[in-house]
């Protein structure tokens, strides 16, 4: 049976140039600071990003940990959207881990944050009835929000009421680099309305490991001592790291392929009938779609694509999700339509 996996951009496989930078990488202990390509790619995806320093971590959701304990003391607040990744995918590890209290401010379907009630939100510093509010983060792309990219002025908007209250802002960057082709910007501009961010490799870039935290060179001193405490010192991370500079280096400008993928599934997805899909929220390489038969439901249609080849999640009872990615070219689009079209032809009435 042939397969096309839309499951997620995490299921990329690593590239020849990746797997062979593996092999060839130069290493040391990185604990001590010795691991040559470890130092490389801190300073690379820091330099991209315009920040004084990073810290390369295992994973996005060890990468916004790490953050959120280091901007946070215990029983601190922060303030993120109600569909935010780190809300709803992360194990309420700042909660669990760090004692931290999170003040939830519904997203809006463009994955924007309403400013107005991000500052409502904020809480009177000096009550004692209140924990103190410690930060707000952003998502960009924003996961739940079908892929949705927050421009560079609607970053600002945020930034501006944090900057009135002297709080930071952390950005979950995990696809920074798809909203920065999205936009046509550099990556560095959408950075430059935050203080940290946290992204990763292993998504749209296809390196099979790894994340980074980038901001002030102070900041990443800090986090380096809670990524101990979190058990994410590792000895020869170069053999990783390798593979992450190459995708720093070669995977970048291909997002919009990607990109030109997920709107042709997106545009012949909308013509089958029985599938509904809103072309104004697919913004980079997620599509979010529902259905217009009340007699099946998201699981069902994703449990029926999935027997066919074409796997996809189902995000709800009401929506499934795909994503394009490396790997993905655009017959395996056309064939996933040819599957798709079937199966709504065929799926069993709930």
């Amino acid at each position: 049976m042939r397969i096309v996996d839309l499951r997620s951009d995490t299921v990329t496989m690593p590239t020849p140039a990746m797997r062979k930078a593996m092999y060839e990488a130069e290493l040391g202990d990185d604990v001590y600071g010795e691991d040559p390509t470890v130092n490389r790619l801190e300073e690379a995806v820091a330099e991209r990003l315009g920040k004084e320093a990073g810290l390369f971590v295992v994973s996005g959701t060890m990468g916004n940990l790490v953050s959120l304990l280091t901007h946070c003391p215990r029983g601190g607040e922060l303030i993120l959207g109600d569909q935010a990744h780190i809300f709803y995918y992360e194990a309420g590890g700042i909660s669990a881990l760090g004692g931290g209290h999170v003040h939830t401010v519904p997203n809006l379907p463009n994955g924007m944050m309403d400013p107005a009630a991000v500052e409502d939100a904020i809480r009177a510093p000096g009550n004692a009835h209140f924990p103190r509010t410690c930060l707000i983060c952003l998502e960009n792309t924003h996961n739940r929000c079908g892929g949705a990219v927050l421009s560079v002025e609607q970053m600002a908007e945020i930034k501006a009421v944090a900057e009135r209250h002297g709080l930071p802002v952390h950005l979950d960057g995990a696809r920074i680099w798809n909203a920065a082709v999205a936009l046509g910007v550099a990556p560095s501009d959408l950075a430059a309305q935050v203080d940290t961010i946290q992204t990763c490799f292993s998504k749209g870039l296809a390196a099979p490991v790894g994340s980074a935290i980038v901001g002030s060179r102070a900041f990443i001193d800090e986090a380096r001592r809670n990524r101990k405490i979190v058990g994410g010192g590792m000895r020869q991370a170069g053999v990783i790291a390798a593979a992450a500079l190459v995708a720093l280096d070669e995977m970048v400008d291909r997002l919009a392929d990607d990109h030109a993928n997920a709107r042709l599934l997106a545009e012949r997805l909308a013509e089958i009938p029985g599938y509904d899909v809103d072309l104004a929220t697919v913004q980079s390489n997620i599509i979010r779609f529902g259905l217009t038969r009340s007699d099946v439901t998201a699981p069902q249609v994703a449990a029926a694509l999935t027997a066919e080849g074409i796997k996809v999640n189902a995000s709800d009872a009401a929506h499934i999700r795909a994503v394009t990615h490396y790997g993905i070219e655009r017959d395996d689009v056309l064939y996933a339509l040819e599957v798709a079209e079937r199966v709504m032809q065929s799926v069993a009435v709930a």
